[in-house]
């Protein structure tokens, strides 16, 4: 075959390729590596050397002939095909989109970002500590010593043996500890809350969890007393269920705080009036409190013949449930929508 018999050859396949792939094909048998026309140009030896050089242009003119059209119709296939995919691939913008469903706080988040709150804008700042602690800060600063109930193995989630030597590791049972450590590296004046999870070996219940929250505040200065602690949980009860809220302080006990007491926040259901859920005494119990025990002050390092200071510690499960009228508290976490959806999660669809 001459070569303008195999430029009218190679022409006539190339404008008939199909597509890509079928055009791809004709490149490589016309104008390839081991093409014709490479041929050609490997079979000149047997010409006169001065028929070479014309001949060898020739070659070179069919070549860059063929190379463009086979670029034009590249191009033309790429076209088509980008008209096909942008028809078969329209879509319709002003359609209008699936809803998706959409997340929220859950009464637990809500309560507890409501709290924080009211005591960020009471002067405290918030601070937060680790879930595993150790026996001293969790036990010992409280003034809890060895042998004490509340070290109890059956109240307590340890995580290292008691003997041994090294200190044991436990899941914190309070957030207090989060106050000794801070009042181990910080001195007065302290004005904190300190919100968290703490794990007690309890069995879960309507009113029980081995996992529950707590905030505990804490106040250390100079001149420091019950009225000051009476005051800001006055000051709490009325911004968290309206001005009618009081407070009733009961005589109490707790190895940190000297006095202690019981604080009672009047029932919100019968507006202390008396009703089954307050069982007829108008209040209902939210937390406790009391004057730090000087003890912990000094172990702490802070002088206790120059500082007073005043903790409570508020479970946030319990004011959630006072707050949103719910029975169960279980049903915080077990992510039943038909249940969260009251408090502003989507139900989705």
């Amino acid at each position: 075959m001459d070569l303008q018999q195999l430029r009218s050859q190679a022409q006539a396949e190339l404008e008939g390729a199909a597509d890509l792939r079928a055009l791809a094909d004709v490149r490589v048998r016309y104008m390839g590596k081991k093409g014709h026309l490479t041929a050609l140009l490997r079979g000149m030896g047997s010409l006169p050397p001065e028929e070479r050089p014309a001949y060898g242009a020739g070659i070179n003119a069919v070549r860059d002939e063929l190379e463009a059209l086979a670029d034009a119709i590249e191009a033309r296939l790429n076209q088509s095909k980008l008209a096909e995919e942008l028809q078969s691939e329209w879509l319709d913008i002003t359609w209008p989109a699936p809803t998706l469903p959409v997340g929220g706080l859950s009464p637990m988040q809500r309560t507890q970002r409501e709290v924080e709150q009211i005591f960020i804008g009471m002067g405290y700042d918030v601070i937060e500590g680790r879930d595993i602690e150790q026996e001293r800060y969790n036990f010992e600063l409280l003034n809890v010593p060895a042998g004490h109930p509340a070290r109890d193995m059956q109240d307590t989630f340890y995580l290292h043996p008691l003997t041994g030597g090294a200190e044991s590791l436990l899941l914190r049972t309070q957030t207090s500890s989060v106050q000794a450590r801070y009042m181990t590296t910080h001195q007065p004046p302290i004005r904190i809350i300190c919100p968290g999870r703490v794990y007690r070996s309890d069995e879960v219940d309507a009113s029980h969890s081995p996992v529950f929250h707590q905030m505990e505040g804490l106040v250390v200065g100079i001149g420091i007393t019950m009225a000051h602690l009476r005051g800001a949980l006055d000051s709490f009860a009325k911004a968290l269920y309206g001005q009618t809220a009081q407070t009733r302080f009961r005589p109490s006990y707790f190895p940190f705080t000297e006095p202690s007491a019981e604080v009672d926040i009047s029932c919100t259901l019968c507006q202390g009036k008396g009703c089954r859920t307050c069982k007829g005494s108008g209040y209902l119990e939210v937390l406790g409190a009391g004057m730090v025990h000087p003890r912990v002050l000094a172990m702490c390092g802070i002088d206790p013949d120059v500082y007073t200071g005043f903790a409570f510690g508020i479970g946030l499960e319990r004011i959630a449930m006072l707050k949103y009228g719910i029975s169960d508290m279980r049903l915080l976490y077990e992510n039943d929508m038909r249940f969260l959806a009251q408090f502003g999660m989507s139900k989705g669809g």
